[in-house]
């Protein structure tokens, strides 16, 4: 439940940034979309890691090698992220809101399993 909620207002508030980026900073940059995910992906990745770490996963110590970790999962959220909004918004033309949320439900799947299996993981030794 934690990680659902964490996840919901983490999704909200990236999906909002890369909204208002979208339709109000770059809307006559080309490819402006992408601009705004990258954007999106920084404030998102900082919230994130912030709010997994304490509410979710509850770990201490080991911040950056958690921090580490957790932008590598991201990285993975991103390369999908990056291949699939162009090919959803330029080639199948869908709208780019539209695109980058149906992105969303499938990276945000991937990168619980990921943050719980790597990024906040902890052996019996370092815990």
């Amino acid at each position: 439940m934690r990680f659902l909620a964490v996840g919901a207002t983490n999704t909200l508030v990236g999906y909002l940034v890369f909204s208002a980026f979208t339709l109000w900073v770059f809307t006559d940059v080309y490819l402006g979309y992408l601009l705004s995910l990258a954007l999106s992906y920084v404030v998102g990745i900082t919230l994130a890691f912030v709010l997994y770490r304490r509410f979710v996963f509850v770990v201490h110590g080991h911040v950056v090698r958690d921090f580490i970790r957790f932008v590598s999962v991201y990285l993975v959220a991103i390369g999908i992220n990056v291949a699939a909004l162009p090919l959803l918004v330029e080639v199948l033309l869908v709208p780019p809101l539209l695109a980058q949320l149906i992105i969303l439900l499938i990276t945000t799947l991937l990168s619980f399993f990921g943050h719980k299996k790597f990024s906040f993981r902890r052996s019996e030794r370092t815990s």
